[in-house]
């Protein structure tokens, strides 16, 4: 027998082993013989596994997570349409509207002070508004809803300012005790008042000075130098800033301003404290 057949004879013999062993690949299909494929069965095609797909995180049920809202998403602050620091008519108003239903109890001064906003800031609780002490759209149209058009007299009544509390620098000795934020003058002694008046300030560009003063001269009929308008009962206190009546101030009231000094409405009343300030009291101007 030739070397090669003994070869061949040894190959096919090993084959016929593998499949009996198993080794081949599985078959099952129609005219396999049921047990594998022979020699010249057709191999299974060749399959790449592809990545798995990420598996969801825990407790995701399988379903997209919901993205998180940003910063931004968040609901914008209403805009303030009166606010700390404004001066206008409308606020004047504003003023007005409180005091009609107890929450502002002094006369409407046009100015937004701590005051306002603490009265309008109760009036927000009380409605379960957001209580910024601000007047968005919402807190305005609901003090409109309770209240009436303010009157003339109700927006610039005659009677005085209510007087806040003094400023604990007016508490001792002879005092002209003048607050910014209930535009008011107290005439006190020892901590008591003794008399007190309506007062407006300077404008933006020509403010009257806050701090501690005193009265340095008095002049019973003045006119100003500079803008030569009379200045009767002028009480001097600030490089040229006095406490003064004024004629104008008593026909426009707060509609206008001063050029800095401090100007009184009421002349009779005036007229009597000019009679009872001495030169050397203190001036104290605060908010």
């Amino acid at each position: 027998m030739k070397r090669s057949s003994v070869i061949r004879r040894a190959a096919l013999a090993a084959a016929a082993i593998a499949l009996i062993a198993g080794c081949g690949p599985q078959g099952g299909g129609a005219g396999s013989g049921g047990s594998g494929g022979g020699a010249g069965a057709t191999p299974p095609p060749v399959t790449t596994t592809a990545a798995p797909p990420a598996s969801p995180s825990a407790g995701s049920d399988d379903k997209p997570s919901s993205p998180t809202p940003s910063a931004s998403s968040e609901a914008p602050k209403p805009k303030a349409l009166m606010d700390e620091g404004d001066e206008t008519e409308q606020v004047r108003e504003l003023q007005a509207r409180l005091r009609q239903i107890g929450y502002f109890d002094r006369a409407p001064t046009g100015f937004y002070g701590s005051m306002t906003a603490g009265a309008v800031k109760s009036f927000q609780k009380k409605r379960e508004l957001p209580a910024t002490g601000a007047v968005d759209e919402a807190t305005w149209q609901k003090l409109v809803a309770m209240t009436h058009r303010p009157t003339a007299d109700e927006l610039k009544p005659s009677t005085t300012n209510k007087l806040d509390a003094p400023d604990p620098r007016c508490l001792t000795g002879r005092v002209l005790c003048i607050s910014k934020e209930s535009r008011t003058l107290a005439w006190m002694i020892d901590g008591k008042v003794v008399s007190s008046m309506d007062v407006r300030f300077g404008s933006e560009n020509t403010p009257t000075r806050e701090g501690l003063f005193k009265v340095e001269w008095k002049a019973r009929d003045w006119t100003s130098t500079i803008y030569h308008t009379p200045m009767p009962y002028a009480m001097f206190f600030s490089r040229g800033q006095a406490v003064h009546y004024s004629a104008d101030f008593a026909a426009r009231g707060y509609a206008g301003a001063s050029h800095g000094c401090v100007n009184v409405r009421d002349k009779a009343k005036l007229s009597e404290l000019f009679d009872q300030v001495k030169v050397g009291d203190k001036v104290v101007v605060h908010w």
